[in-house]
């Protein structure tokens, strides 16, 4: 069904040029928007925002090293490496799961959305969304990588929002 689905979406590169340099940008450059943009709901909140800026940067560190676990747990490889594809970036071979763009843009619109901002999280999940769809259109990443990373973020930000918790350092969320 990975591979299907993979199949599914990466058809689609290779037609439309304009499409094509949208999403190829998407997957190597929208990141880095995602990035700064997170960084906006830390400024909007000021001195407030140190504890929940913390574990934004906590749930990133959490996220990376679930991913790195996971991958080298992983027997999984770029579709480009076992598939013939529409390889539209360059990329080095190596394992595909989980997808290192989607966990570390999932762990920071998720742990934003957890601890600073619903809704700057649900923009940012938004484009994380459209990084992950990337990544598989231009035949880097199965949409496995790109769910795995979204798993692997979601349970950094969730040991992150635990920990907190039992700490008692509540977000403005938390009851």
């Amino acid at each position: 069904m990975n591979y299907h689905l993979f199949q599914m979406i990466n058809a689609g590169a290779g037609k439309v040029d304009a499409v094509d340099d949208v999403l190829e940008w998407a997957a190597i450059w929208l990141i880095y928007v995602l990035a700064a943009l997170a960084v906006v709901p830390v400024l909007r909140r000021g001195r407030s925002a140190a504890a929940p800026a913390l574990r934004v940067l906590a749930s990133l560190g959490i996220a990376f090293l679930l991913g790195r676990a996971v991958a080298a747990l992983s027997t999984e490889v770029r579709p480009f490496q076992t598939h013939h594809v529409h390889q539209l970036i360059p990329h080095a071979a190596g394992p595909s799961l989980p997808s290192d763009h989607a966990t570390a843009a999932f762990a920071l619109a998720l742990a934003v959305g957890a601890f600073l901002s619903r809704r700057w999280g649900a923009v940012l999940t938004a484009l994380a969304a459209i990084i992950g769809f990337a990544r598989v259109w231009t035949g880097v990443h199965y949409p496995g990588d790109v769910a795995a990373g979204a798993l692997v973020a979601a349970v950094a930000v969730a040991v992150v929002a635990v920990a907190a918790h039992l700490r008692g350092a509540r977000s403005a969320y938390w009851p």
